[in-house]
C-alpha cells in the first residue's frame, strides 16, 4: 500500500488564538496562543499520542481537528478533503466519520437520558436506523464495549466511572467512524480501570480498523497505546517520533525532562530526575525565539532570538531544537 493511500489525516499550520479583553470598556488586550502552528499526519490504523503539560494546547488541537472550534489559521485535511473549507452542512456529514471520547465520563453523558437513548442518539440524528433495527444496533454496540442488554434501561448515575466511559466509547463507535479523538479518555479513572479501558481501545482498534489520536498527559498510558508520539509545549510540537525510539532516545530537552518524571516500577533502579526551573510561560505572551528557552538548561543566544523549525534528525525524529540531544 502506498503512503498516499495510508494517509488519513493531515494537519497543516494549524493555529488557534483566543482574544481576551480587559478594562472598563472590555477592549481587546491581546490573544492567547493556545495552538500556534501544528504540522503532522496520521495514517490509517495507527494511534498518534499527543502529550504535554496542562495548558499546552493538546485538547484544543483535538477540538480543532474535529471542527468543534474554528481555527485562526491552517488546514485540516481528512480523507483528501479540507475540513476548514467546508460549510456547516458538509462538516456535519463528514463528522460521522470523526468522533470523540471525552475526558470526564460523569459530565459527558446526559444524566436524564437512558443508556439506550444516549447510544442511539447519533444513529437517529443521521437517520441510519429505526425501530427494532435501532435497538439491535444499540445492543451490539454495548456488547462491543463489555456491557449487556440489561444496561440499556439504566441512567448514567447507576454506573461506575469505568462503565460510563464504556458507554461513551459505544456512543463514539455508533457511526462506524474512521478516526476517534480520545481526549484524556482515561485520566479521570482509577489506575486499574485505566488499563481495562486502554486494552479495550486496542482491541476495538484491531477489530474495527480504527485510527486514534490519543491525547493525554500520562506518559505510561500513551506508551501503552501509541504507535507514534507528538510532544507539545506551549501550543507547538517540539518532538515527534515512534514510541520506542522516543522513550529510548529523546532528542528534545523538554521530552527528556518529561520522561525523567515517569516512575520506575523497580525500587532497586535509581533514576535521575530532571527538574525544570520556572513555570510554563504565559501563552498570551510567549517567549521570543524557542518557546522552551526560558526553562531549558542548554539554551544559548540563538535560542532566545530564533525559533527552531521542526526538522528531521539523523535517527528519524522530528525535533524543534537548535541543539538536539
Amino acid at each position: 500500500m502506498s503512503q498516499t493511500s495510508q494517509l488519513l489525516l493531515e494537519v497543516k499550520g494549524l493555529k488557534k488564538h483566543f482574544p481576551y479583553k480587559q478594562g472598563l470598556f472590555s477592549r481587546q488586550k491581546g490573544v492567547v496562543h493556545a495552538v500556534d502552528g501544528l504540522d503532522f499526519t496520521v495514517n490509517r490504523g495507527e494511534t498518534l499520542g499527543i502529550v504535554g503539560e496542562s495548558g499546552c494546547g493538546k485538547s484544543t488541537a483535538g477540538q480543532l481537528i474535529l471542527q468543534l472550534l474554528e481555527p485562526t489559521a491552517g488546514e485540516v485535511w481528512f480523507e483528501g478533503r479540507n475540513l476548514t473549507a467546508l460549510g456547516k452542512e458538509d462538516v456535519r456529514k463528514v463528522r460521522r466519520h470523526l468522533q470523540i471520547i471525552f475526558q470526564d465520563p460523569y459530565s459527558s453523558l446526559n444524566p436524564r437520558m437512558k443508556v439506550e437513548d444516549i447510544v442511539a442518539e447519533p444513529l437517529e440524528v443521521h437517520g441510519l436506523y429505526k425501530g427494532a433495527a435501532l435497538k439491535e444496533r444499540v445492543v451490539e454496540l454495548l456488547r462491543l464495549v463489555g456491557l449487556d442488554e440489561h444496561h440499556m434501561s439504566r441512567h448514567p448515575h447507576e454506573f461506575s466511572g469505568g462503565q460510563r466511559q464504556r458507554i461513551g466509547i459505544a456512543r463514539a463507535l455508533a457511526l462506524n467512524p474512521s478516526l476517534i479523538v480520545c481526549d484524556e479518555a482515561v485520566s479521570a479513572l482509577d489506575v486499574s480501570i485505566q488499563s481495562q479501558i486502554l486494552n479495550l481501545l486496542k482491541k476495538l482498534q484491531k477489530e474495527l480498523k480504527l485510527t486514534y489520536i490519543f491525547i493525554a498527559h500520562g506518559l505510561p498510558a500513551v506508551k501503552h497505546i501509541s504507535d507514534r508520539i507528538a510532544v507539545m509545549y506551549l501550543g507547538k510540537i517540539v518532538e515527534l517520533a515512534d514510541r520506542d525510539s522516543l522513550f529510548a532516545h529523546p532528542r528534545h530537552p523538554y521530552t527528556q525532562a518529561l520522561l525523567s518524571a515517569v516512575p520506575v516500577p523497580d525500587p532497586t533502579q535509581r533514576k535521575e530526575r530532571i527538574i525544570l526551573q520556572g513555570d510554563l510561560p504565559n501563552p498570551a505572551n510567549p517567549p521570543k525565539g524557542c518557546s522552551f528557552h526560558t526553562r531549558c538548561p542548554y539554551a544559548q543566544d540563538i535560542c532566545r532570538s530564533a525559533p527552531p523549525a521542526l526538522e528531521r534528525q539523523a535517527d528519524g525524529h522530528l525535533a524543534a531544537c537548535h541543539f538536539p540531544l
